[in-house]
């Protein structure tokens, strides 16, 4: 028995969920040339001054042309308004950034670039600080077999 194939070229299937691995491999590659960029590159804005940035992940849209930069300031005692001054600050030197990017990188087309600051950094701290409760730890001490097999 023959398959039909389907109608205007589209497949039965669902489409992937995730990104491609074309996506994720031109996202890293992005990632650590922003990196180097960065740490080479002055930046006049008073925001970025006295600031390391850590690009913690770059997304890429399917066509490549577009990559939203999670960024998370280096160090302690940053605050919320800094690290919005911080994004700000990147996004305003997008342009710069991404005409740096394109001497780095080697790609059909440098994308734009668009930076948000990754707040999963926070959703951890604060996922261990739930754990280290002690009315939690009990709670999994509690569910936790003696020999420690699961």
């Amino acid at each position: 028995m023959s398959r039909a194939s389907p109608k205007h070229g589209k497949s039965r299937h669902a489409a992937p969920s995730g990104p491609t691995q074309r996506q994720l491999r031109a996202g890293e590659l992005i990632r650590h040339a922003l990196v180097e960029i960065m740490r080479e590159e002055e930046m006049d804005d008073p925001a970025l001054a006295g600031i390391s940035v850590t690009v913690s992940e770059v997304r890429m849209s399917p066509d490549l042309k577009h990559a939203i930069c999670f960024v998370e300031p280096l160090g302690a005692g940053v605050t919320g308004a800094a690290t919005a001054e911080m994004v700000s600050a990147l996004n305003k030197a997008a342009k710069f950034l991404r005409g740096r990017l394109g001497r780095h990188i080697d790609m059909r087309f440098t994308p734009d670039l668009k930076f948000f600051h990754d707040d999963s950094f926070n959703h951890a701290a604060r996922i261990n600080s739930l754990f280290d409760n002690p009315r939690v730890r009990a709670d999994l001490d509690e569910d936790t077999p003696p020999d420690g097999d699961a």
